[in-house]
């Protein structure tokens, strides 16, 4: 899969700022890889990106359009489709992480192909995967988990990743989720895989390495959530995590889209994350915390990045505001 830079980033009409964070992901990550946004009435989301039309976008050398919304149930909206076909007829190929496949769009797979474009559903491997077997693999890895879905996973993976780099160690991070793959250009979406082969597919994202070599694996979801812990689950098994790193949004009153369920603590959520990845690595162990302080003010997130850690007792930093390098200090030689 190689997806053609550079990128319009299509918002459609996201309810809020985490409902396009797919695109806000790429913009982040790749930023001079966007020339712009597309917002349709009604989007609530905003990149600080140019807001371009299609053909605008064309214009400044788009080649493809990525539809960077993260709804509920990952669904194509009909309103999106006008502008979906306008992008194939200009020339631009189009990336979408949803769970709905383009490919199943009625009239639009011929459309691509009349157009001599390319629809990439990256969310849907091609790979078949085996189940998980449990055993054994060299090298070393590190796993995110969270506290609830969409709470900094991915950006603490790759600040994680970007750090270790900086220090000459071996690292390279795997993508499990949409976003990520857009950004690292390949990796699974274990969220569309069959729930028996969830494991064996990180299994293979992470195989064998040399012994020094680390693998940072980007989590999903939480064990918390009752949409989404089963892929959690199936992600701590077969990532046999040396180490894990807890991510938490501390401004959220309950679990995304479900107001009834309250957010686990801290506390609760390490220890049952630890539980679950020791069934695959008797020794993993959770090294520290990186809070997602985007909602609070310089002053607010310093006061509860220092009491988070003294109440914890392990390593808080903030991925963004001041990287990662105190997590990596506590890797394990």
């Amino acid at each position: 899969m190689v997806i053609n830079k550079p990128y319009l980033l299509f918002l459609g009409d996201a309810s809020d700022q985490l409902a396009a964070k797919t695109a806000e992901g790429v913009a982040f990550w790749s930023r001079s890889d966007c020339v712009g946004q597309m917002r349709l009435p009604g989007c609530n989301a905003d990149l600080h990106l140019p807001d371009l039309t299609i053909a605008e976008a064309s214009e400044l050398g788009a080649k493809t359009l990525i539809i960077g919304v993260a709804n509920r149930g990952g669904r194509l909206s009909e309103l999106w489709m006008p502008h979906l076909r306008e992008a194939l007829e200009t020339g631009m190929d189009i990336a979408n992480g949803l769970h709905d496949r383009l490919a199943d769009v009625h009239g639009l797979a011929e459309l691509a192909a009349n157009n001599g474009r390319n629809l990439f559903d990256v969310r849907h491997s091609s790979v078949t995967f085996d189940v998980a077997t449990g055993k054994k693999r060299t090298g070393k890895r590190l796993l995110t988990v969270g506290t609830d879905c969409s709470v900094g996973k991915m950006y603490a993976s790759l600040a994680i990743e970007r750090e270790m780099k900086r220090r000459g160690i071996m690292a390279r991070f795997c993508a499990t989720g949409q976003t990520g793959i857009l950004i690292a250009g390949g990796g699974v979406s274990v969220d569309a895989v069959t729930g028996d082969f969830i494991s064996g597919a990180v299994e293979a994202l992470s195989p064998d390495q040399e012994p020094d070599h680390w693998d940072v694996i980007e989590g999903q979801g939480s064990l918390f959530h009752p949409s989404f812990a089963g892929v959690s689950l199936g992600l701590l098994h077969g990532a046999q995590p040396d180490v894990l790193v807890l991510c938490h949004e501390p401004t959220r009153g309950h679990m995304r889209g479900l107001p009834e369920y309250p957010l686990p603590s801290i506390e609760n959520c390490i220890a049952a994350n630890e539980t679950g990845a020791r069934l695959t690595n008797p020794n993993a162990t959770c090294i520290g915390i990186s809070l997602n302080t985007a909602a609070l003010d310089e002053a607010e997130a310093r006061d509860l990045l220092e009491e988070t850690e003294a109440r914890i007792g392990l390593p808080c930093v903030d991925a963004v505001r001041s990287g990662m390098a105190r997590l990596v200090d506590c890797l394990p030689v």
